[in-house]
């Protein structure tokens, strides 16, 4: 981003007026663990659950910091991924008025919350070799273009975009650039988190729903500047992240060597699922992976779909996706799913 270009240039006016919902516990300021708690109109009797959560999950925060060598202050949760890209569109893009850009194929919701908050969506697609076409989308990109969307690892195709194309759009781009991290932990490639500092209009985002095996309890982060964060902070729901979900999640970011271990096991199992997709005849190409899944064409993928359903097995047929004609995705699994998985696809004529 040009040195000129200034965050607040690109907040909705709305937003910068805004004078957020000050909870109870935003109030108080902590003065030791003996205190008597009659602020908030809660049920006073013991249930776990009975107080509103931290609403600004300190704990949770501190240990992603430390993890992702970033400040807590440059961290944002939210109620899922989709809450927190959701929280974009709202501090950032004017209803109506303002665009912004997406590159398919890539993750629907982008779409689906272009049309919730009624925003443009550019749609400019990936090069045949799923990479971002930069003159492309800096010619569909105007003053109204507030945020460029970079899915890398990119879901369906499973690649990393090229260091060097998302570098210049960075540069080049003139709002801001959220670059979504949700299988970075199965990537080789380095996360853009170390290039925080250097890029103020770059946002990151990532989950607890992938590598962390926490799909259930809805976690997502975002990860960017504290002037960007400060500006989400104002619009995001009081108490959008339970106190369950903060719960589960610091005890599972703190599991470390347990997540690595079910990393490389499923590393371990892209790797041989990718040999024998290399023998199936009826697979034309494979395409490679920085994630947990692997993106295949084959002969007729709905054909093959159903006798994969057939066999008890679920996948995603993606072949409604531009540039992915005929095309599967197989989520990797356990070893004894990946086994089945083996099995069928042998079985199939």
């Amino acid at each position: 981003m040009p040195t000129k270009t200034n965050i607040q240039t690109l907040v909705r006016e709305n937003v910068k007026k805004l004078k957020p919902y000050s909870s109870a516990r935003d109030e108080y300021k902590s003065m030791g663990t003996d205190m008597v708690f009659l602020d908030a109109n809660e049920n006073p009797y013991q249930t776990d659950v009975n107080r509103y959560p931290n609403p600004h999950q300190r704990n949770v925060k501190d240990e992603l910091a430390k993890i992702k060598g970033i400040r807590p202050e440059e961290i944002l949760l939210g109620n899922g991924s989709d809450e927190v890209l959701d929280l974009l569109f709202r501090a950032f893009c004017e209803p109506g008025k303002d665009n912004v850009i997406t590159l398919p194929p890539t993750y629907g919701m982008y779409k689906v919350l272009s049309e919730i908050n009624n925003i443009e969506n550019r749609e400019v697609l990936l090069s045949k070799d799923f990479e971002p076409q930069v003159s492309s989308i800096l010619d569909n990109a105007d003053a109204h273009s507030k945020l460029l969307f970079l899915c890398s690892p990119n879901n369906p195709t499973g690649n990393t975009f090229s260091e060097e194309k998302v570098e210049e759009l960075l540069q080049e781009f003139n709002g801001l650039v959220i670059i979504d991290e949700a299988y970075i932990d199965f990537s080789g490639k380095e996360s853009w988190l170390s290039r925080l500092q250097q890029y103020p209009n770059l946002v990151i985002t990532q989950t607890l729903s992938k590598a962390y095996g926490m799909a259930g309890i809805r976690l997502g982060i975002c990860c960017a500047s504290r002037e960007i964060i400060d500006i989400l902070k104002k619009i995001k729901p009081p108490y959008n992240v339970n106190q369950l979900t903060q719960q589960r999640a610091l005890n599972r970011i703190l599991d470390v060597e347990n997540v690595k271990a079910e990393v490389a096991d499923i590393l371990k199992g892209r790797d041989q699922l990718f040999k024998v997709l290399m023998e199936v005849s009826y697979v034309e190409k494979i395409y490679p992976s920085d994630a947990n899944f692997i993106l295949v064409q084959v002969d007729d993928a709905t054909a093959r779909y159903n006798q994969l359903i057939e066999k008890g097995i679920v996948i995603r047929n993606r072949s409604t996706q531009p540039l992915c004609e005929n095309t599967l995705r197989f989520t990797v699994g356990t070893t004894q799913e990946n086994e089945k998985l083996i099995a069928a696809l042998k079985s199939l004529t």
